[in-house]
This record gives structure tokens, sequence and C-alpha cells, in this order.
């Protein structure tokens, strides 16, 4: 089915839903997936519709973690209707205004930072995971391939000698080991600003649906070391503190001293980045979406940090090192 033929059926349905007229669509966000949201006016306010075709996208994870994250008290946006067969979901508007939109630079918004991290707290100590699939060392491995596959091998244009690959692995199982060693939460995997709103009250969270069960630094460091946003590293590193004391007194068995915790985020964080840089370079040469990639400097200025304290780390930073910084021609 094409695009404007989703539309219209996704149209059809909300109507039958609603039994009232809606205005003009408008397209409410746009991400990496094949999912569209659009912005539909009704006569009480506005909704958002979600199409997420079944040949690309299963809309099942986002109901059931929704049902979840609501449960548990996180302020998740409220599901009216959906069709999972064929991928549509009606649900609340949490409005237009994101974290990312205010949280810009050393001026960033104070007390929407603390209103992230609490509701992150809040999250990770009441929300049930133990159902949900395991963050777990086949996972973190295939996530660490994305990084020579697609960025190192077809965005660089690199094919690696023997002495890379033995340091690739030694990094892999470092940045693995570390990751299975921490504590299990639920973990959003995407909790960063661009997926927070401003809503009362504060944060609307939102791009759930792949949630795990996994390491508790994993979504603190989405937050602070975001995808589309840089702070100097001494107000991440503020922030950090701030998230250890306050998880620490929820009550979620962190290492007592923040330098351990922060060396295990750190490593998380380098996983993590090795991810979304395979991600973004996958989407550029696969998928036809050149812009992500314009921000690798951004995860390659984070791994120079992540790496240069911990000697585990050493050959994941000289294997760095040794990659050219743009493509070759």
């Amino acid at each position: 089915m094409t695009a404007p033929d989703r539309e219209h059926a996704l149209a059809q349905w909300i109507a039958g839903q609603r039994g009232d007229a809606i205005g003009p669509w408008q397209a409410a966000s746009s991400d990496a997936s094949f999912r569209r949201y659009f912005r539909i006016p009704v006569d009480d306010g506005a909704l958002i519709a979600m199409d997420a075709p079944p040949e690309h996208e299963d809309a099942r994870p986002f109901v059931a973690i929704a049902t979840r994250l609501r449960s548990a008290g996180v302020h998740v946006p409220r599901v009216l209707a959906s069709d999972l067969e064929r991928g549509f979901v009606l649900m609340e508007d949490l409005g237009a205004v994101g974290f990312i939109d205010r949280l810009q630079g050393t001026d960033a918004d104070q007390p929407l930072m603390d209103a992230a991290i609490a509701s992150l707290v809040h999250m990770q100590a009441h929300t049930p995971h133990g159902d949900l699939p395991g963050y777990d060392a086949a996972l973190l491995r295939r996530e660490l391939d994305l990084f020579p596959e697609w960025y190192v091998r077809r965005h660089l244009g690199v094919d690696p000698d023997a002495d890379w690959w033995a340091a690739w692995e030694m990094s892999c199982r470092a940045l693995i080991d570390n990751a299975l060693a921490q504590t299990r939460v639920f973990v959003h995997r995407d909790y960063m600003a661009r997926n927070l709103m401003v809503t009362t009250p504060n944060p609307g969270v939102l791009d759930f649906q792949d949630a795990v069960s996994g390491p508790v630094s994993y979504d603190p460091i989405c937050l602070l070391r975001d995808a589309f946003l840089s702070w100097p590293a001494q107000l991440e590193d503020e922030w950090l503190r701030r998230y250890h004391g306050a998880a620490s007194a929820a009550g979620l068995p962190l290492p007592e001293a923040f330098d351990d915790f922060r060396g295990h985020a750190d490593r998380m964080a380098a996983q993590r980045h090795l991810k979304v840089l395979g991600i973004f370079a996958r989407l550029r040469h696969r998928d036809g979406k050149p812009d992500y990639i314009a921000d690798a400097p951004r995860f390659l200025d984070y791994l120079a940090r992540e790496t240069a304290d911990y000697a585990d780390l050493t050959p994941l930073r000289e294997l760095l090192q040794a990659l050219p910084a743009e493509p070759r021609p």
C-alpha cells in the first residue's frame, strides 16, 4: 500500500473511531524508522495518529509499553484506539514543544533537566521489566557489529587489517562485560531530549516501543550525552552526579562511589555511540536518509572522552584513532 493509500485508510479509520469531522492533517514528527506521526485536529483539540506499516514496523510493542509505563506513573500518551493488524494507533497529543527546543548549550533549562532525571529515576524504580527482551550479550554484540560493517567499511571505505580486528574483539568484550555486570532495570533505549515533551506533568515521554530489560546506566547516558545536542563535559558530569544521588536515594542498587558509577556509564556510552554511528551510516547508505550521519563528529568526540581514562578501553581508543576522519574519496 502506498503512503497516500495508507493515509486515506488511516483517515477513514479515525473517522470511524471518532464519529466527528477531522481537520487538515499536519506531520507531527519524523524519526529514523518507517513510522509516521500526524497531528489530527478534532472538535475538542488535537490527537496524534501513528501510521506503522506492518511490513516494516510492529505497533504492538508501542501499545503494550505505553500501558506498562502509564501503570507505573510515567507520563506517556494515552492510547485511545488501535488497529494493530494495519498498524494504526490513535493517541493523546502531548503538544509540540520538545525538551530539545529548550535544552540548548550552557543556558540549558535546569528545571527541565531536573524533571527529566526525576522521571527517569521513577521509571527505572517502578516499571516492571523482567518479562521484557533482555539486553543480553547477543543483542549488545549485534549493535556493536553495526559500527565496523556500516561506519568503517561502508561509510569510511576502510577495510581494517588483522590488528584492527583483534583490537575490536578485545574492545567488544570489555564493553559487553561492563553492560552485563550492571543492575538490570527497565530501559527505554532512547531517553533523550528529542523524545521528551514539555508537558504538565513534565516530561511527556515518547518513542518507548523498543524497551528492554538492561543496564541501569543506559538511559542516563542517552539523556546526558544526547544524539543531537552537546553540553560542556562539566555540565554533563554535574547532571550525572545528580542522577546518581537521586537513583541511589530511590533504592536503585548503584555503585556507592560516583567515580565507579561513572566508569560503568562511560563504557555503556561507548557501546551506544558505536552502535549509533553504525545506524546513522546505515541510514545514509541503505535507507537514503543522509542527514543523520552529519552528527558523526559529536559521537567521535564522545568516544574520545569515554575511552581516555580506562586501560581496558585503550585498544578501542587506538583503533578509533587509526580511522580517517572523513570517507575516502
